[in-house]
């Protein structure tokens, strides 16, 4: 919107166009050209303005004060990182494949999901898809024994990208929401062993630059600690096998690689009290934070589902919030440089709901599935997109059909990135990469990697192509 002096404060992006009139007083009602209404408050040398709702839908509107606090404890690093997930399922009805994935827009790409067996050995969960199905360029009749498959594709995406890693992610929510999963071979020596070694399994066969683990969730303290203790035994085996691939050019230099080690880690207080956050930071590399779905289709009313703070005039409107889970993590002894903050690359959905914080009846089609719409399709046409101040976090209304939807805009991703700067943490992270818009620069990673310095504001350090000892003569000749 335009200021008095006609410039364009810019405090509040989402509602920038030139209204009606220009603002200058703080009781009018005005009106911005799409008809958004709004009221304004004085600051610097304009005003800004906050969307009004309209009363026929009984939405409360947001707050004229914006938070602007951040956790304690701010560190510093090189660099931020920029993770993707990619499911091995994207590849089918999404039209999702490795060659579409940004690579020179990331610096990790988490492959999803592996499981494993009740003794520990992991295992791809889509053969066809991981290792077997053949692409354009491949061939039919080669000579030897090649993989295929995203696999395959992966491995090249990192020979064209040497700063893109990619790494295998173990579990997710179908897999380890169920007994004798991650929680068998936890809890067990040999277990963490036989886990462990297939980890490394993995990497040597198929190229991976570390592993990935996504338990959801250890249900207690004990199951907590044989996490610790499951991680470091993947931490140990992974160092002892990079220590046998130091690799000596002609020039009498030599390197060898470091395996990442990660987690995908909850925003729930019920979960992550379960298990030694600050020694399990100490054994990973960083921490996936799902700062995401913190309301949805099990929760009785509608309200954010990604939001930066807890609303205080609508507190059922958010549950969770990521200021209080970042300083409990904080508080934990978790390193801020350690934790990358999850931005979901999708919106939740209620439908026939009078606004945030209210009783609501069902959840819409979704694109892929019930209530969940990929970020690409939103906002839904006839809905307007609204800022909440105080909650910090972005949504889309349709007062015709009563359909909520709670996503991060552009404007509102932008915002968390520089929440999560001047925070101090280590970077970003999606789920998961299909969902975003790649047909030009208005997607939500192209537009928060630039925000966080573009190719040279993230981390630099190179993949590991070299694996030697794999059973597949295309892994091998990576490093060649």
């Amino acid at each position: 919107m335009l200021y008095p002096d006609g410039s364009n404060n810019g405090n509040n992006p989402i509602y920038s166009q030139q209204p009606s009139q220009y603002a200058t007083s703080t009781t009018k009602r005005y009106s911005s050209t799409f008809g958004t209404p709004y009221v304004t408050t004085t600051a610097n040398n304009g005003y800004v303005g906050t969307p009004v709702v309209t009363s026929t839908k009984n939405i409360v509107p947001p707050s004229t004060t914006a938070q602007t606090t951040y956790p304690t404890n701010v560190g510093s690093h090189d660099g931020y990182r920029a993770v993707g997930y990619f499911g091995n399922w994207d590849i089918y009805d999404r039209k999702f494949f490795p060659q579409d994935i940004p690579a020179d827009k990331l610096t990790h790409v988490l492959y999803a999901f592996a499981d494993n067996k009740e003794d520990g050995t992991v295992f791809f969960t889509d053969t066809y898809a991981d290792t077997d199905i053949h692409y354009a360029d491949d061939s039919w009749s080669e000579n030897g024994t090649d993989v295929y498959g995203n696999v395959k594709q992966l491995q090249l995406l990192k020979a064209k990208n040497r700063n893109l890693k990619v790494m295998l992610s173990i579990g997710g929510w179908t897999y380890t929401n169920t007994d004798k999963h991650m929680d068998a071979p936890a809890s067990t020596a040999s277990g963490r062993t036989k886990f462990a070694n297939s980890c490394v399994d993995m990497i040597r066969n198929y190229g991976f630059d570390g592993i990935d683990i996504d338990w959801e969730y250890p249900q207690n303290t004990q199951q907590g600690a044989q996490f610790l203790s499951l991680l470091q035994a993947v931490r140990s085996t992974m160092d002892n096998y990079a220590n046998t691939l130091v690799y000596e050019d002609g020039n009498g230099n030599s390197e060898q690689p470091h395996f990442d080690l990660s987690i995908a880690a909850p925003a729930g207080e019920s979960n992550y009290k379960n298990m030694p956050l600050r020694e399990i930071s100490q054994v990973v590399d960083f921490i996936n934070l799902m700062a995401y779905d913190y309301t949805g289709s099990w929760e009785k009313t509608s309200g954010h589902a990604q939001n930066l703070y807890k609303s205080r005039s609508n507190p059922a409107s958010t549950p969770y919030n990521a200021y209080d889970v970042v300083q409990a993590y904080f508080d934990a002894g978790v390193a801020p440089a350690k934790i990358n903050l999850g931005m979901p690359v999708y919106g939740r959905a209620f439908t026939n709901t009078a606004g945030l914080g209210q009783p609501y009846n069902g959840n819409g089609k979704g694109t892929w599935e019930a209530g969940v719409y990929d970020w690409k399709d939103l906002p839904l046409p006839g809905a307007q997109v609204y800022y909440d101040q105080e909650a910090g976090g972005t949504y889309s209304y349709d007062n015709s059909t009563g359909m909520l939807i709670s996503f991060d805009t552009v404007d509102m991703a932008l915002k968390k990135t520089d929440w999560l700067k001047r925070t101090g943490l280590g970077g970003a992270m999606w789920w998961e990469l299909s969902g975003d818009r790649y047909d030009g620069p208005g997607g939500l990673i192209d537009n928060v990697v630039k925000a966080l310095g573009g190719n040279s504001g993230l981390e630099q350090k190179s993949n590991w192509l070299r694996y030697p000892d794999s059973e597949f003569d295309n892994i091998k000749a990576l490093g060649n």
